[in-house]
């Protein structure tokens, strides 16, 4: 029992030390690896047609965001309002702009805090505008030794590389850190 706990005792601090820069720099990096290519690929998917297609976002990406709405008016998005307009061209700059800001690491600390924001919108809409909810396999469930739904399972995952990046800022090899010279953020 002295040996492990003596050697518990010895990593401990160099451990500590090393998770404030590792952590986040890890976190960015996974988020670059696994999440990125995933919201830029959602992103590219609800341009509109031309060069200023990112300002008039495709009918697949009003169908994405507001599918019942969408079906209500037969896919007519002349049919819909200035905020559905604003809601679609904000989420799908968000797709773009926030995985970015984290993988540069400027302002990643509101950067994590506004993908946790998309997130959580992307799920309230995959659940009732898509009917995730009445599918218990895409829903999943917590402590039930599955780890493969897309709600509760996956996004979890995403929301700790969010939350790391939050309270333990961008890491040493960061714009932020460049820029702002504050600890490891």
């Amino acid at each position: 029992m002295r040996l492990p706990t003596t050697l518990q005792a010895r990593l401990s601090p160099a451990l500590d030390h090393s998770g404030d820069w590792l952590l986040p720099t890890l976190a960015r990096f996974v988020f670059a690896a696994t999440l990125a290519g995933y919201f830029w690929a959602s992103g590219l998917t609800k341009l509109g047609d031309g060069f200023f297609g990112f300002l008039h976002p495709s009918v697949g990406a009003y169908a994405q965001i507001f599918p019942r709405t969408m079906e209500a008016v037969v896919y007519d998005v002349s049919q819909l309002s200035l905020l559905h307009w604003a809601v679609v061209t904000a989420g799908t700059w968000a797709e773009f702009i926030l995985p970015a800001l984290i993988i540069l690491g400027l302002f990643a600390r509101l950067a994590s805090l506004g993908m946790i924001g998309f997130v959580f919108v992307q799920s309230l809409t995959d659940l009732f505008g898509h009917g995730a909810l009445d599918d218990p396999a895409a829903f999943g469930a917590w402590f039930d030794r599955h780890s493969d739904a897309l709600i509760l399972d996956q996004r979890a995952f995403w929301m700790l590389l969010f939350l790391v990046i939050i309270f333990k800022g961008a890491g040493p090899l960061s714009l932020d850190r460049l820029f702002f010279k504050t600890g490891t953020d």
